[in-house]
């Protein structure tokens, strides 16, 4: 009999084509073999197909882009293993795992469980280091701003973005969503360390949403728009009115909240 496995999961999207498994393309002109596209599904499933001695189908609660980092990302699986706990695949798959991807936890949950469409909403944070040279290894998971922003500001913008609304204003012009009305149920910047770190809380993105939304926010808060002028493009859906995408590098999804008892 099989058993539900879901597992809570951290990853440095630098080297990754984002999350989802890709098809194998056809080899380049000149080449035999077809190019490598690395992604955190793919990567995962050969491990648990290694482990199971056959294919493993990973299911995942969120589709992170290129470059996006998780610290919470969580997806479920079926295992036909007898006898093995649940919590042995932790040390399991990260000894077949590279240091970019490791399993925080496994735990077994209801047969029915679905990562994704059991999921009550999502939160990501974007960082970003503020008035002085980023370290190094600090611009790899933050983008680098020369200036302090007025965080009550960016705020007040913040908070405007709460309840069901239509985010047609910070949709890719490539998403495929048939709607793009999305819950955000929190929104905020706050100071961590000598870190600015925007939080945003939905039950679901758009494709590029949350560094849309990022990038619009700081735009507005350098021109000094007002509350009533940022309500009204909220309100036109005029994807032109909206700022910059930021880079992919300073988003982490942080965590991905259940129903109670999943």
């Amino acid at each position: 009999m099989s058993r539900n496995i879901r597992l809570l999961i951290a990853y440095d999207g630098t080297g990754f084509s984002g999350w989802q498994r890709q098809d194998k393309r056809m080899p380049v002109s000149g080449s035999a073999r077809p190019p490598v596209t690395r992604t955190v599904q793919g990567t995962l499933e050969e491990a648990l197909a290694k482990i199971h001695k056959h294919p493993v189908n990973l299911t995942g609660a969120g589709r992170t882009d290129a470059g996006v980092h998780a610290s919470g990302q969580v997806a479920n699986f079926y295992t036909d293993i007898a006898g093995m706990g649940a919590e042995r695949f932790v040390p399991a798959l990260n000894c077949l795992l590279p240091p970019d991807l490791r399993i925080l936890d496994a735990r077994e949950i209801i047969a029915d469980f679905h990562a994704r469409f059991d999921a009550k909403a999502r939160t990501y944070r974007y960082n970003f280091i503020c008035g002085r040279p980023g370290l190094p290894h600090e611009l790899r998971y933050g983008l680098q701003l020369w200036r302090r922003p007025r965080i009550a500001l960016l705020n007040t913008y913040a908070r405007l973005l709460l309840g069901e609304r239509d985010c047609s204003v910070f949709a890719s012009p490539g998403d495929p969503s048939v709607s793009r009305s999305r819950n955000i149920s929190g929104a905020c910047f706050f100071i961590q360390g000598d870190t600015l770190v925007f939080e945003i809380r939905a039950n679901a993105f758009l494709w590029k949403m949350v560094r849309s939304i990022a990038g619009s926010l700081l735009r507005y808060e350098e021109q000094g728009i007002s509350a009533g002028a940022f309500q009204d493009i909220l309100e036109s859906g005029d994807r032109n009115l909206a700022g910059p995408t930021l880079p992919s590098r300073g988003l982490f999804l942080w965590k991905v909240d259940y129903y109670r008892g999943l």
